[in-house]
């Protein structure tokens, strides 16, 4: 998963990510990443309009976005 992330971030690409959150609920989320860091990533989340932390081992599925879904959803 670390490997797509980084990937992703090297191609500046807009990312759906499936992820379990603290309270074990599974979001959905919409993000832009900004730092890989150890196990967490710091990423721009258009669910809540803010910066959020999220943890790798947390994030069970990535999707890239492609081009004309980023201008009806992001």
């Amino acid at each position: 998963m670390r490997e797509q992330l980084i990937k992703a971030m090297k191609h500046n690409q807009i990312l759906d990510i499936v992820y379990i959150a603290k309270d074990q609920s599974i979001t959905k989320r919409r993000i832009k990443l900004i730092k890989i860091s150890g196990n967490h990533v710091q990423a721009y989340c258009f669910s809540r309009h803010a910066k959020r932390n999220f943890i790798v081992d947390n994030i069970l599925a990535v999707h890239p976005v492609n081009k004309k879904a980023r201008g009806l959803h992001a």
